[in-house]
């Protein structure tokens, strides 16, 4: 524990996972606008510890770091000492984990998330929270119907074509992790209604952009460009023609400022929040859009369908955007391009920086 916290020294938003890919844009942004900022991440995230000196080099002396696991009650709640506003992204993250080992998914995401309720409900002044849940929680949609158009598959019902899923969609959890998630994000709204908690839930579709260290497994658009960035061959499971809306990381901390400002008239309510229908995008139109930047094939194997994947998954973000106003702005192609300058400036190794640059893409500032 940091000696901020042991000096009784207290930050104004704790966000637990910060040092994660979001959580560091998330603290970046509140620390440029003067705000009082406390991480609490256990560091077990590959890339974590590097997001944190990021953090520490470009804030020196404002990050009040709490190296602890959201599964220690004890952290949790001295972490919370102070605190005026929570945004609670600390996870298990991916489906294959879920399936490797269901306890530690339900103990991380579960009992982690209750873990973080409680300690905010005793707290001598109880803060504002922010939960970030997951598209999953609506399962695989079998029965949503769709067909095969191009690089890509579209739903046959013109309202989903047109706005996408929308938050009256029933829940149908697949996998331990949609269980995990889905179980603790209904926590996080009965505790609005059980103990007067200011509570939101952000039902989140794919989000991505700089410091984000995705695999295949989790962060997938991030994982493409840095395997297309190094010339290394990409997995496609299933026949990449499954549809997702991509959310550059930007306007996702647009959306938390949002939602944190107005909290009371979003407390106990759950939102999708993506790039909704005007930022789509195929696994296999993401590769030829990566194609076309790099101005070289890329080289491409395909594997058997994952559990619960979804073969069209669009956030319909009207609920939200009615609510505060908040949409997403940042198109596919210019974050994708943001994202490709921050991984070659800031994360290959020389040899690839170099191939990455001869291919046209610009060096940029890391960040």
């Amino acid at each position: 524990m940091t000696a901020a916290v042991k000096n009784g020294q207290h930050g104004s938003v704790l966000i637990t996972g910060g040092a994660g890919f979001v959580g560091v844009n998330l603290a970046a942004d509140l620390l440029a606008n003067g705000e009082r900022v406390r991480i609490l991440d256990s560091l077990a995230r590959a890339g974590s510890e590097r997001n944190i000196e990021w953090l520490q080099r470009h804030h020196p002396g404002q990050v009040d770091f709490v190296e602890a696991d959201v599964r220690t009650p004890q952290a949790v709640a001295a972490a919370m000492r102070g605190v005026e506003h929570v945004v609670h992204l600390a996870a298990q993250v991916a489906v294959t984990g879920s399936l490797a080992n269901p306890l530690f998914d339900f103990d991380v995401n579960a009992f982690g998330t209750l873990n973080v309720l409680e300690a905010a409900r005793r707290a001598s002044r109880a803060p504002s929270l922010i939960f970030t849940s997951t598209n999953k929680v609506y399962g695989a949609l079998d029965d949503l119907r769709v067909r095969a158009d191009g690089q890509r598959y579209m739903p046959t019902t013109l309202r989903v074509r047109s706005h996408g899923i929308d938050e009256s969609r029933n829940l149908d959890f697949h996998s331990p992790y949609g269980c995990s998630k889905g179980a603790a994000e209904q926590y996080v709204l009965d505790y609005s209604r059980s103990f007067g908690l200011r509570t939101t839930v952000f039902r989140m579709s794919c989000i991505y952009g700089p410091h984000q260290h995705g695999n295949e497994d989790q962060g997938w658009v991030a994982h493409m460009v840095r395997s297309a960035l190094a010339g290394t061959p990409i997995t496609i499971y299933g026949d990449g023609k499954q549809v997702r809306d991509v959310l550059f990381v930007e306007d996702l901390v647009d959306a938390f400022r949002q939602a944190r400002h107005q909290i009371d008239r979003l407390s106990g309510r759950a939102f999708n929040i993506g790039g909704g229908p005007g930022n789509t995008v195929s696994l296999l139109e993401l590769i030829r859009q990566l194609e076309q930047l790099l101005e070289r094939r890329i080289e491409l194997r395909f594997e058997r369908w994952r559990v619960g994947d979804q073969r069209y998954y669009v956030s319909d973000t009207g609920r939200f955007q009615s609510a505060t106003g908040w949409q997403a702005r940042i198109p596919v192609t210019e974050g994708v391009e943001a994202l490709c300058e921050w991984l070659t400036s800031s994360e290959l190794h020389p040899a690839q920086r170099r191939r990455a640059a001869q291919t046209g893409v610009q060096l940029g500032a890391p960040g």
